[in-house]
């Protein structure tokens, strides 16, 4: 994910190293819109942002709900749209013709696995179970050490608030232990989701992060 510029030869100016930048974010969000309409306004606001930061979106593919709210707003404001999504959901979840680039795939698993890989970040807005899932699923491959993408919640309304409680209480409880612990950020304002996976997303790994992973693995 870092890129560094090699420094001029023959005694030239030296290149400072280039930062590494978020280039794609992926979003997990619901197919519906939800019963409250602020819902639907951060998605819009958070697709707007998206598209004039210059990052690509990531995302399921249909054009209902959340997802397609926020898929609009970034073709709205001139960004890329990249959407994935399973064969058997190309009707129900309306498949959104204008983006730049449409994946159709065979199932769900290889959906989520291909917007794992076309992602820098990911970002969980208010969802089903669904979303929940997939969410979770990128929690675990994070503790278990398989990647270092910065996760953020969304936090509108309070809506994922449920589950950072019932996080805590897995660790109170010792099922989340020590060096096996979440790493993830929640914030309820749209206008911090971008610097917040700014700064993560550049953060080098600890020398504790580095061993553990050895010693699990």
């Amino acid at each position: 994910m870092r890129e560094n510029i090699p420094a001029a030869k023959g005694g030239g100016r030296q290149v400072a190293e280039q930062k590494p930048r978020i280039r794609h974010v992926c979003i997990y969000c619901g197919s519906s819109s939800g019963a409250d309409p602020v819902f639907e306004e951060a998605a819009t606001e958070l697709g707007r942002r998206l598209a004039q930061a210059g990052i690509s979106l990531v995302y399921g593919g249909g054009d209902v709900g959340l997802m397609g709210a926020v898929a609009r707003a970034v073709l709205g404001a001139g960004g890329h749209v990249t959407g994935i999504i399973p064969d058997f959901l190309r009707r129900r979840e309306n498949m959104i013709e204008e983006a730049q680039e449409l994946v159709v795939v065979r199932d769900m698993h290889t959906r989520k696995r291909m917007m794992f890989d076309r992602a820098d970040a990911f970002v969980a807005l208010p969802g089903g179970i669904g979303t929940l899932e997939e969410l979770v699923e990128q929690m675990t491959w994070s503790q278990l050490g398989r990647h270092r993408k910065p996760i953020l919640l969304l936090d509108v309304r309070g809506f994922w608030r449920p589950l950072v409680t019932l996080l805590d209480h897995m660790r109170a409880e010792g099922f989340i232990r020590p060096g096996l612990d979440l790493t993830y950020l929640v914030t309820d304002r749209v206008e911090k989701v971008l610097p917040m996976l700014d700064h993560a997303f550049t953060q080098p790994p600890t020398e504790e992060e580095e061993a553990l992973i050895q010693e699990r693995f």
